[in-house]
């Protein structure tokens, strides 16, 4: 009869319940039950890492940190968004099926072309 060793190395189940003790990490209850403590190092040290079965599933960072990331709504970027977005109502401009690029329209480089032309006259 063979004698079968037992395996050494932890079950999945108690890996997943020992605590997350690499900096800026928290398993997902920690982080409920210590919310205010959670708040305290993002401002302290910096965005924290909310894991859930061991995979990152959201960090949290500071409100500046947000703004500076999504940038400022008063910024260039959402001049840019908003006349694309007057562009696409007058039909002169359309958005791929993925809405990843925009592409002139017919309509769209007629107006272009009047425009560059007018600018050329102008001088």
């Amino acid at each position: 009869m063979t004698r079968i060793a037992k395996s050494k190395r932890k079950s999945a189940k108690s890996r997943r319940r020992t605590r997350d003790r690499r900096p800026g990490r928290w398993l997902l209850q920690d982080a409920k039950a210590r919310f205010s403590e959670l708040v305290r190092r993002v401002r302290t040290e910096g965005p924290q890492h909310v894991t859930i079965h061991g995979r990152d599933e959201v960090v949290v960072v500071a409100a500046e940190e947000f703004r500076r990331i999504e940038g400022d709504p008063s910024g260039a970027a959402s001049i840019t968004h908003a006349t694309a977005q007057h562009m696409l109502v007058r039909g002169l401009i359309e958005r791929d099926r993925a809405a990843t690029c925009y592409a002139l329209t017919d309509q769209g480089r007629a107006a272009l072309a009047a425009l560059l032309a007018q600018r050329w006259r102008d001088g």
